[in-house]
């Protein structure tokens, strides 16, 4: 399943997940809408370890018509888990795992 950001909605959602302040910064920053990530995080298409305590949840999406692999790293030793960044990335066949 591919996401496009025009075709989420901005229904209120109650995900278990801290963004800091820096974070939400960084997704402006990105022109990441973080409705885009809270998609990912409730239903991501791959989702593995990266470090001992941070795990990447990960999906295919288009923005602005091009297709990006988009990231989000996760520590899930605190509680609720905290989001640590995400980032959207060209390189698809370097980050997507083939089942």
């Amino acid at each position: 399943m591919r996401l496009r950001a025009d075709d989420l909605s901005y229904e209120s959602r109650r995900l278990r997940f801290h963004f800091s302040k820096h974070v939400l910064e960084e997704l402006e920053k990105r022109q990441i809408p973080r409705m885009l990530v809270e998609t990912i995080l409730e239903s991501p298409e791959q989702r593995s370890a990266v470090l001992e305590n941070i795990n990447c949840y990960q999906s295919r999406v288009e923005i602005s018509g091009k297709q990006y692999v988009l990231r989000v790293l996760v520590n899930e030793t605190i509680q609720p888990p905290v989001v640590i960044t995400a980032y959207r990335t060209s390189k698809i066949r370097k980050y997507w795992k083939e089942s």
